[in-house]
């Protein structure tokens, strides 16, 4: 049975709330900030919030659902979808661009010796040089080249690339919050039972010897809940056609399914599980099982292929090799020498 979008037709937006609990126990770790740890709030109603995980962790996360470490590529239902991939010297793949935080923008890709990427950027997005910005033509371009960059944004923010005026923001975003919390304090005691007093003063030594306490941060919330946007009026305005636009829900819906599915142990203590998942706009429109979402996306995925929307599927990975580019070595020479 074809998946069925029809009532995301006429709306902008696709939004979606999933409430979630420890998997054992009460307690969670949320994420932390340097310099600040936990990020808790006050809510418009006076209760005391936390940001649990952040839009910025939850596009990584929506992102690693989809690969497949394993044999490096794509998990199943997805594969055949157009990705860049770094290798080494010796040909060995390091990263992609779903698993780079800035995708097409990763260092590893536009700053190294290989320009090919870079050229052919230049190349077919060179009118682009004065003027406004073609969304439609740069969508069209990142559609053959990485896919998943459609969903999750880009900033191309090289000087020599359109003036470093080439973004796309996230079409798919994502948050946890957790409200009325309550913080549960602990800790422990690193135990070294050869040298327990060699570190001094609870500390270690340099070498790690000593018996060293340590504090913990928890917490405690009756409301965890999970956050998803979906701009289907962006993804409409790349101006790709319905089958692009179809593929392209469809994948974020199977990212948002695999995430609540198998992908929220997000950290060693901060195991969760998905109560339930709700539709809050539109009305009406019900979020397909996973099951159905990969039985679909290999069809969407030819669908796209027949339109000569990308190239042939061996021809969808591009490759690039990476070796720092002598400008590259210095800025790095420069920061670490402090003479930058």
């Amino acid at each position: 049975m074809p998946l069925d979008f029809n009532a995301l037709a006429n709306v902008p937006r696709l939004l979606l709330e999933a409430q979630l609990k420890p998997i054992q126990g009460t307690r969670f770790q949320p994420t932390g900030f340097p310099n600040l740890g936990a990020a808790t709030y006050d809510g418009p109603d006076g209760k005391r919030m936390l940001l649990v995980e952040s839009a910025q962790s939850m596009a990584n996360r929506l992102e690693t659902v989809c690969w497949d470490k394993t044999t490096d590529d794509w998990v199943a239902p997805l594969k055949g979808l157009p990705v860049i991939k770094v290798l080494d010297k010796q040909g060995r793949s390091i990263t992609n661009t779903v698993l780079e935080a800035h995708r097409t923008n990763s260092p590893y890709i536009l700053e190294g010796k290989d320009t090919a990427v870079l050229d052919q950027l230049k190349k077919e997005l060179a009118d682009m040089e004065e003027g406004p910005v073609d969304i439609r033509k740069l969508a069209s371009v990142l559609l053959r080249l990485d896919t998943n960059a459609l969903l999750h944004g880009v900033f191309l923010a090289k000087s020599d690339l359109a003036g470093g005026r080439l973004r796309l923001p996230r079409a798919l975003s994502a948050f946890i919050e957790a409200q009325d919390v309550r913080e549960a304090q602990s800790g422990g005691v690193k135990n070294d039972h050869v040298r327990p007093g060699k570190g001094g003063e609870g500390q270690t030594s340099k070498e790690g010897f000593g018996n060293v306490p340590f504090s913990r941060s928890e917490f405690t919330s009756p409301r965890i809940t999970a956050y998803f946007n979906l701009d289907l009026a962006q993804i409409r305005g790349y101006g790709l056609g319905e089958s692009v636009t179809r593929l392209l829900i469809a994948t974020a819906l199977f990212k948002i399914r695999s995430f609540l599915e198998g992908g929220l142990r997000l950290r060693t203590a901060c195991d969760l599980e998905c109560d339930t998942l709700t539709v809050t706009r539109p009305q009406g429109f019900v979020v397909p099982e996973r099951v159905a979402l990969e039985t679909g996306l290999p069809a969407l995925i030819t669908k796209v292929a027949e339109e000569k929307r990308w190239l042939a599927p061996e021809k969808r990975v591009t490759t690039v090799r990476w070796e720092a580019s002598a400008k590259t070595s210095k800025k790095n020479k420069e920061a670490v020498d402090g003479t930058e």
